[in-house]
């Protein structure tokens, strides 16, 4: 799999999560933009600490599919309960991982 298909992954919820900001007509919340942003550098700098168990657990198809789903959920649920709260929180944290991976991949650079 790889960072190719976290990237999928995160562009399938960034898509779901601007359609249903459009749908719901949600107002971005800077700070929760940049929560959003700090918690997915916060998890990142967690899970650097031992890559190898984190990628060995993340690469299980079952916990990949899980956790979009359940991010989807989230979406749509938050979407619901608390739009620009969850909204601009997902797209805060979706938006950092692409740049993430795109700054610590180098199959992404040119």
């Amino acid at each position: 799999m790889g960072a190719r298909a976290d990237a999928l992954l995160t562009l399938v919820v960034l898509f779901v999560t601007a359609v249903t900001y459009l749908l719901v007509d949600a107002v971005f919340s800077v700070p929760f933009l940049v929560a959003g942003a700090i918690a997915t550098l916060a998890f990142e700098g967690i899970a650097a600490r031992d890559p190898d168990p984190v990628r060995r657990y993340w690469e299980r198809p079952v916990i990949q599919g899980v956790t979009l789903v359940v991010a989807l959920a989230g979406v749509v649920v938050g979407a619901r309960v608390a739009p620009s709260i969850v909204l601009s929180f997902a797209f805060g944290s979706l938006v950092t991982y692409l740049v993430f991976l795109a700054l610590t991949n180098p199959a992404y650079r040119a």
